[in-house]
């Protein structure tokens, strides 16, 4: 068929690609509330979000890569309001954090239930700005944050998030004492 302005689609490549990306997103975690990610095809995922295979794979390089791009577009949130506030203590931080998740429970709850929250150690590595090329000092007190809170996090959502993310603040920031 021979393209004109009546078959080409009014969209501009990144309005398509944002199109694509939020079907593809949407249609993923619906199908993740029926079965684990190693049960979803990405046959299934397509037809599921009304896209073609190439779309998927023009964004995405795994089924997993879905998750990261959807935990950081929440993370992004998370990212502007600390930047707002980055004068504010460390522990209104963390509480910050722990809201974020409160906030989001579904999705986190469902990344708990089907083993899958690996995915948020490396959102919060970089949230921490833990690089290789950091003074050791700083290196290894980033690192025993970062994965100190990943643990908190992973534990917290095992125990499916019965504190509030105020306990869990208060939780934290009495360890260091």
């Amino acid at each position: 068929m021979r393209q004109n302005r009546k078959t080409v689609s009014p969209m501009s490549n990144e309005g398509r690609n944002t199109y694509v990306m939020e079907h593809i997103t949407k249609a993923f975690l619906t199908l993740l509330e029926e079965k684990g990610i190693e049960d979803i095809s990405i046959s299934e995922l397509c037809d599921n979000a009304g896209v073609g295979r190439a779309s998927f794979y023009r964004n995405f390089n795994s089924k997993s890569d879905i998750l990261r791009a959807y935990i950081n577009k929440l993370f992004d949130g998370w990212k502007s309001d600390w930047e707002k506030n980055n004068s504010i203590p460390f522990s209104s931080g963390i509480g910050m954090i722990f809201e974020h998740f409160e906030q989001h429970r579904a999705f986190y709850r469902l990344l708990n239930e089907r083993h899958l929250i690996y995915l948020l150690k490396d959102v919060i590595l970089d949230m921490m700005e833990l690089k290789p090329g950091l003074p050791k000092g700083e290196a290894y007190a980033k690192a025993f944050v970062a994965y100190s809170l990943y643990g908190w996090i992973e534990v917290w959502f095992q125990r499916g998030m019965q504190e509030s993310s105020e306990e869990m603040r208060l939780l934290f920031q009495n360890q260091g004492r």
